[in-house]
């Protein structure tokens, strides 16, 4: 890299309620790249955009800081007396112990430590004079060396992208819009092992049944993708938002909704069934406006949910 200062390109990303929010700010710069491909050479200018996320950098701050106010207190705790427990009297086993927990909490250079040795008089007794005794006891200071956390927090949340897209047609801020936007097949997964499909703790004893249930959440899977997948291409078509999905802030509108919050708008809905002697009876909440929207974005009828069958396994 070159030394010396370089001048930051902030990027921003709209939010929802309209308003642009900068989340990142980098620089760029060009390598001219050659590689043999099937015998000739091949040479191109490789675009290498250097960003650093706030969001990342603010989370492994917190994580930095956290880790340093863990080790401070464990350092601390070396040569508390206790029952059971001896100080230490050595400065280098303390010197072996203290620098292992820096290691462990992942803190070096991060920190002073200063050790002292110190001697215990033994007071005067009945007839016996005041002595130095002759065991000591060794304890270690810790300060937080501010500067070089300073330059620490500095190199966190820096990520380096590359691409031999020309900048006329692929900026910098849409670089790393186009990066964050695709589909991530990562988030599936995690909805498969947490919420909302719960595929972990496996309970199951035989192999069949635990093979029936992934099988069984894998269409669950596919279900949520797909449904998520159809609103946000229809949103995106007709250029508009939804709204009404976030409770407490029914004016909050997203172009991006989740099958979790699409779903869980759904779930107020009540069918009551009254049985008589003569006739059976149904009573079924109306549709919001919002539930109407929702059907209509995945090319639902809303009459799916009038129709209300006698016997689920024979629909109209």
């Amino acid at each position: 890299m070159d030394s010396g200062e370089q001048s930051l390109v902030a990027v921003h990303r709209e939010k929802e309620e309209g308003e642009r929010e900068r989340m990142a700010a980098g620089y760029e710069r060009r390598e001219v790249l050659t590689a043999e491909v099937d015998g000739p050479a091949v040479t191109w200018c490789e675009r290498r955009l250097v960003l650093r996320s706030l969001q990342q950098a603010q989370a492994a701050e917190a994580a930095l800081r956290s880790r340093l106010a863990e080790a401070q207190r464990a350092l601390a705790a070396l040569y508390k007396r206790g029952r059971g427990k001896r100080g230490f009297t050595e400065v280098e086993s303390l010197r072996q112990a203290a620098e292992a927990l820096v290691e462990q909490h992942r803190a070096q250079g991060l920190l002073r430590l200063r050790y002292e040795v110190r001697e215990r008089p033994v007071r005067r007794y009945r007839g016996r004079p005041a002595t130095v005794r002759q065991e000591r006891e060794v304890r270690v200071t810790v300060v937080g060396d501010e500067e070089a956390l300073e330059k620490a927090v500095g190199r966190l949340g820096w990520r380096v992208y590359a691409t031999n897209a020309p900048a006329e047609r692929l900026s910098l801020e849409r670089a790393v819009l186009a990066y964050r936007g695709p589909y991530v097949i990562d988030r599936s997964m995690g909805r498969l092992k947490g919420r909302p499909l719960s595929l972990t703790p496996m309970v199951l004893q035989r192999d069949d049944r635990a093979s029936g249930l992934i099988r069984l959440l894998g269409i669950g899977l596919r279900v949520l993708t797909l449904l998520e997948f159809v609103v946000r291409c229809n949103l995106a078509a007709a250029g508009v938002k939804l709204a009404g999905l976030y409770a407490g802030n029914p004016r909050r509108a997203t172009a991006q909704p989740t099958a979790e919050r699409l779903l869980e708008a759904f779930q107020e809905i009540t069918l009551t069934v009254i049985q008589e002697p003569s006739q059976t009876r149904r009573h079924f909440t109306s549709l919001s406006e919002v539930q109407q929207r929702i059907l209509a974005l995945l090319d639902f009828s809303p009459h799916i949910y009038a129709r209300l069958c006698v016997d689920s396994a024979k629909p109209p």
